[in-house]
């Protein structure tokens, strides 16, 4: 079982920046990929970005590449989105998920270790 924990959410001014920090702890020996989502009131829970813990490599939703960056620590339990150039329509409650090596980043069923979720707020 995997625990996450988030932190770094909050407000600001369109173009603003912020970063959300995701921390893993428990049994992550099977854990391969991180990810963020998102979900605003009335929508759907969106993939933002994730990343594959032992090549590294990320992926991102087009609406957000070129603004944010996902990255994690050396010991690959830690994940970070750096978010830069907000806009309103990036506001929405963001959840950090993990889950082992098969599936789609893109597909919340595909995970099975969810956090509570961090509030980001952008205002125009």
């Amino acid at each position: 079982q995997v625990q996450l924990a988030e932190s770094g959410g909050g407000s600001v001014q369109a173009g603003g920046s912020l970063r959300l920090s995701c921390t893993a702890s428990g049994d992550t020996s099977n854990l391969r990929c991180m990810a963020w989502f998102r979900q605003a009131p009335g929508k759907e829970r969106e993939a933002v970005a994730a990343i594959y813990t032992i090549a590294g490599n990320p992926y991102y939703a087009d609406s957000v590449k070129g603004r944010f960056t996902i990255s994690q620590d050396n010991a690959k339990t830690t994940m970070y989105l750096q978010m830069d150039n907000l806009k309103p329509e990036d506001s929405a409650m963001y959840y950090c998920a993990a889950k082992g090596a098969g599936g789609s980043w893109r597909a919340p069923p595909d995970f099975g270790s969810w956090g509570q979720g961090t509030q980001v707020t952008v205002s125009s």
